[in-house]
């Protein structure tokens, strides 16, 4: 019989977790956080080998969060019914596929094919890994693991833009991406050696809710990224963008009336866990832009390779891997949790803020100390957001709950950089006059001559004003997260 989240105490002493669980499920993180952050570096190569350019690159990245963001609610319901073993080690597959097809990838769609299957893989690594260590483990045990789970997540986003810039230098693109496979395939049979669970109280899987979701997700990415190319205007974006929204209302509605919700509207009601889930979504939005797009900047105007860029981008990620452990300590020793995330929100509000004074002529300098401050402001967040939200849910829903977390982080990442590079692509249209020339800016590939310096200079322009828009976003969204909290039961009870 299987065990579930809802043992007796006797039960549980029996059933202690696998000493493989938290291994094994801190790999499938890391894994997961490095093709998230790496990624953005290959993006100009693999620009330069599959002639593309625009949204069709950019959907290298955007697909993959999309599919993520998408996929990561409905794998954790589906992990808390049928099993969160059976889920992770199905996902961890699912991702190494994606990336053997990128690997061997003859065109830029099959690409974008192959990292939304990537993308759902991803999700189902993090949404069920999630659920087998909130379902594994309780009290100070369960403040550790998703204080690691973090840290991972961290290290993963710290040294993925290195790693795989090295890799890329060493290996080529396709190599990398190769390498990620493998992996990818030793985390699904190390998978098999943990401990099945799953919910008592499960019931039928909500296929309509599944797939409203899913498609209201995908077509208002579709909407965000195609939107600059064809126009706002276009019958075709007006169309799938009211469409999308339609369909997300629709899911809202129904999941109220749904016997056995994707997502329960308790959830949502809760002040407290949608303060928290609003605040990893905050750092998310404020983080993933720069992680995505600066890479492409530095190495389109200050002549950085692949693995330089990735060099000083650890000047962001670097501060993720020590951040979460070090704040986890600090609120087990008394430091209120609520504080800590507001002190992350601020600075990761500031550094956004500071970053609007970008600059081709001292580059390095100009984003050292934004950098750091956004890094440290994420860090934190990994280290408690999910730790504390998840103390606030009932047991039986905790694949849900984790699902929905890591849905609000990938929709953020997703529609983050959809946003970003439409925003960059259209400033650079009206700067330049001509969007086959910004799209090509955009990707990095600045011409030569006399129109470099007109190219560099709106390249820089554009990438102001998005960033200035990514950090008013930033400190709305604070100021929304610090009201929620403060008006939050401060009781952190585990039903």
């Amino acid at each position: 019989m299987d065990p579930t989240t809802d043992a007796s105490p006797a039960s549980a002493v029996r059933d202690r977790p696998s000493p493989l669980t938290l291994p094994v499920v801190l790999a499938g993180v890391v894994l997961v956080a490095m093709s998230i952050s790496g990624t953005a570096v290959a993006l100009p190569s693999m620009g330069r080998d599959l002639d593309a350019s625009g949204s069709a690159l950019n959907w290298v990245v955007a697909g993959y969060n999309l599919a993520f963001a998408a996929m990561t609610l409905v794998a954790g319901s589906a992990a808390d019914r049928v099993g969160r073993r059976r889920v992770f080690l199905g996902a961890a597959l699912v991702f190494a596929a994606g990336f053997l097809v990128t690997a061997l990838s003859p065109a830029i769609v099959v690409t974008d094919l192959a990292r939304i299957v990537s993308g759902a893989g991803g999700a189902g690594i993090m949404a069920a890994g999630g659920a087998i260590l909130a379902s594994s483990y309780d009290g100070a045990a369960r403040n550790r693991a998703f204080a690691l789970m973090g840290t991972m997540a961290g290290i993963g986003i710290a040294i993925g833009p290195t790693l795989t810039g090295f890799l890329i230098t060493a290996t080529g693109w396709r190599g990398s991406f190769a390498i990620f496979t493998a992996i990818g395939l030793l985390i699904a049979l190390g998978s098999t050696r943990t401990r099945e669970s799953r919910a008592d109280s499960a019931g039928p899987i909500d296929r309509a809710g599944n797939a409203l979701f899913v498609a209201a997700l995908a077509l208002l990415m579709f909407t965000l990224l195609e939107a600059p190319a064809l126009g706002w205007t276009h019958p075709v974006i007006l169309v799938t963008g009211i469409t999308g929204l339609a369909m997300l209302a629709i899911f809202s509605a129904g999941q109220r009336r749904s016997a056995a919700p994707v997502l329960a509207p308790s959830l949502v009601a809760n002040r407290g866990f949608l303060g928290w889930s609003l605040a990893t979504l905050t750092t998310s939005i404020g983080f993933l832009g720069v992680l995505v797009f600066l890479p492409t900047y530095l190495q389109a105007t200050g002549g950085f390779s692949p693995a330089a860029a990735g060099v000083v981008m650890l000047l962001l990620t670097a501060p993720v891997l020590f951040t979460p452990m070090v704040a986890v300590t600090l609120v087990n020793r008394g430091v209120a949790a609520r504080l800590l995330i507001m002190v992350a929100l601020v600075l990761v509000v500031a550094g956004n803020l500071l970053l609007t004074g970008l600059n081709a002529d001292d580059t390095v300098t100009a984003v050292a100390a934004p950098l750091l401050m956004i890094g440290i402001g994420m860090g934190a967040s990994f280290g408690i957001t999910d730790g504390q939200a998840m103390a606030l849910v009932p047991a039986d829903i905790v694949g849900m709950a984790t699902g929905f977390l890591n849905t609000l982080r990938g929709a953020a990442e997703a529609l983050v950089i959809a946003a970003f590079g439409a925003s960059l692509a259209g400033l650079l249209t009206v700067r330049l006059g001509d969007a086959g020339d910004a799209a090509a800016v955009s990707a990095g590939r600045l011409a030569g001559g006399a129109g470099a310096a007109a190219q560099l200079d709106a390249f820089t322009w554009a990438w102001q004003v998005t960033q200035l828009g990514v950090a008013l976003l930033s400190l709305v969204l604070s100021i929304v997260v610090g009201v929620l909290l403060l008006s939050a039961p401060r009781s952190h009870h585990h039903a």
